[in-house]
C-alpha cells in the first residue's frame, strides 16, 4: 500500500458523516472517544482544525488539531484514528506527517503536543517514531509527549 495515496482533508459536508462511521478495534475504544464526539466539539470550539483522513478517494480516518497554543506553550493534536479495516499499513503515520505539516503553518509554532494513554503501544510506537519525546508530563492518565518545531 503506498503511503503517497494518504491526504488529509478539511472536514465538509461530503465527508463528516463518513468520520462519524469509522471504527476502532475494540482495544483502542477505551482510549479514544467516537469521532462524533471531536466533530461536535471542533463546531464550539473554533480554534479546532477537523480533518478527514483519505487513502486514494476512501475515507479511512480522522484527526484533528487545536490552532491556538495550550498548555506546555503547545499546539495540541486532540484526536487522530484510522478505522479498524485500514490499521497497520501505515496510513496513520503517513497522515500525522500530513498533519504535522499542516500545524507548522501556524503562526510562531515551536512545539506539537498530544496526550495519550501510557498503555495505548501503537500511539507510543506512531508518536516516537515521529520525534515526539516524553519530558515526563502527565495531564491525568494521559502522558503528553512533545515534538519540537524548527522555525
Amino acid at each position: 500500500m503506498k503511503n503517497s495515496n494518504v491526504k488529509i482533508v478539511e472536514l465538509n459536508a461530503d465527508n463528516w458523516y463518513t468520520c462519524c462511521e469509522l471504527k476502532l478495534s475494540e482495544k483502542q475504544t477505551e482510549y479514544l472517544e467516537p469521532n462524533v464526539i471531536s466533530i461536535a466539539q471542533s463546531k464550539f470550539e473554533p480554534t479546532l482544525r477537523p480533518y478527514a483522513i483519505y487513502f486514494g478517494e476512501i475515507v479511512v480516518g480522522f484527526l484533528m488539531f487545536n490552532s491556538v497554543k495550550e498548555e506546555l506553550d503547545g499546539y495540541w493534536v486532540y484526536r487522530i484514528m484510522v478505522d479498524k479495516v485500514f490499521q497497520g499499513k501505515g496510513i496513520g503515520k503517513a497522515a500525522t506527517t500530513l498533519m504535522i505539516a499542516e500545524m507548522t503553518k501556524l503562526a510562531n509554532i515551536q512545539k506539537i503536543v498530544v496526550g495519550y494513554h501510557p498503555e495505548n503501544k501503537e500511539a507510543h510506537n506512531l508518536y516516537s517514531s515521529l520525534g515526539f519525546v516524553d519530558q515526563g508530563d502527565r495531564f491525568g492518565k494521559e502522558m503528553a509527549v512533545i515534538k519540537y518545531v524548527n522555525d
